[in-house]
Formats: C-alpha cells, sequence, structure tokens
C-alpha cells in the first residue's frame, strides 16, 4: 500500500471495529486505506454537526492558538486564504478584524475554485489536514497558491505512540483519515524545502 502523502511504502498500523490504520515508512503519516474513506455525503452529515461561529467565545479562544503566532509574523494588510473554512467561517472574520484580508475556499461550503488560482501571503488550514484523501495534491495546490516569504498556518491534532493512537478520541470521527505526527511534518517541510515550527501539540507553521 502506498501513502497518499508521499507514495511511499506503508504497512499496517492499527485496527479498531470500524476501520484499519496504516502508516507510511518514509514520512510517518497514519491514514485509512481507500476502502474505508467516507463519501462526500457522509463527510457534510458530520460536518453539518458542527456549531462553530464567530459569536463562540469559545471558538475563538481555541483558534486563537494559531491565529496569535501567525499574527506575529504577517505584515500589516497582509492577504490570505482561509482553505477548509467550513459552514461558519470565524477565523477569516477574527483576521478581518485587526486589518487583513481573507478569502474563502471549502469543497463543500464554499466552493470557490477562484481563489485557488492567486497567490497569498497567508494559508490556513484548521482541522482539514486530517481530512484529506489525496493530501499530495491538495497540499501541493495549496504550496503552489502561497507567495515566497509567506507562511502556512495549519491547526491539526498530532499523532503519537500506537498505544496513545489506540485510545484516542481524534480517530473516532469518521472523517479523520490523516493523522500527522512532527516527523510527518518534518518531511513535508524538507519536500517543499520550507522553514517549520511546531508551535504547539496541535499548531505547525510552514514558511515558504
Amino acid at each position: 500500500m502506498h501513502c497518499p502523502l508521499c507514495h511511499g511504502n506503508a504497512a499496517f498500523f492499527f485496527e479498531d471495529e470500524r476501520r484499519s490504520y496504516h502508516q507510511c515508512g518514509q514520512c510517518e503519516l497514519i491514514f485509512v486505506p481507500e476502502g474505508h474513506l467516507p463519501s462526500r455525503e457522509e463527510e457534510k452529515a458530520q460536518y453539518d454537526l458542527h456549531e462553530n461561529s464567530p459569536e463562540d467565545t469559545d471558538y475563538r479562544r481555541f483558534l486563537g492558538r494559531l491565529i496569535d503566532p501567525l499574527l506575529k509574523r504577517l505584515s500589516p494588510g497582509s492577504v490570505g486564504l482561509d482553505f477548509g473554512c467550513g459552514p461558519g467561517p470565524t477565523l477569516s472574520v477574527m483576521l478581518e478584524e485587526v486589518g487583513h484580508q481573507v478569502a474563502l475556499f471549502d469543497p463543500i461550503y464554499h466552493p470557490n475554485p477562484k481563489a485557488l488560482e492567486r497567490q497569498y501571503d497567508f494559508i490556513t488550514a484548521t482541522e482539514v489536514f486530517e481530512h484529506l484523501h489525496n493530501p499530495q495534491r491538495d497540499l501541493e495546490r495549496l504550496w503552489n497558491c502561497l507567495g515566497p516569504g509567506g507562511w502556512l498556518g495549519v491547526m491539526t491534532k498530532r499523532a503519537r505512540t500506537r498505544e496513545a493512537f489506540s485510545k484516542w478520541h481524534y480517530i473516532q470521527d469518521p472523517t479523520h483519515v490523516g493523522f500527522w505526527s512532527g516527523n510527518t511534518f518534518s518531511w513535508l517541510a524538507g519536500h517543499w524545502d520550507a522553514t517549520l515550527e511546531l508551535i504547539e501539540p496541535d499548531v505547525a507553521l510552514f514558511r515558504k
């Protein structure tokens, strides 16, 4: 079986009552085999259960773990893209409140292909990487949308040991199909020749 991120060889990693998981020997991504990937309809049904909005102070605090370190690195009036913004875009509102411009893209809720045809000073992807069925394709497209010196801010919980993985609530979501570790992020940074900062257990910043 080949890894959907780097196309390296992968081996069995873990299995629960619903599906199996494999891990790449090269980039260490843990992923769900193609036969267990949810349909777009199944994904939307799960996403529709989310009730995130700009009025939710707890959700704003959650997003602040990415926004706060990102803001320290952005020039005033930067232009960015919120990739995978979901049904209730909030991160874009928070960034616009402090003077930045943010375009939106989400394959279900904001399917705006023109947003992926230009370059940005920064791109955010909060709770997105774990949903990607084809991360190699999607992330190369995203990286091409980032201008030189630009920042890609990512939020996704990072996998640790096999034992911790087996008890991890994160794998219970059927739309979570790719699980990243620090080593996976390091592989991607090397592949892109990018600078990587692992800020918190679920926050990573790439600089192009």
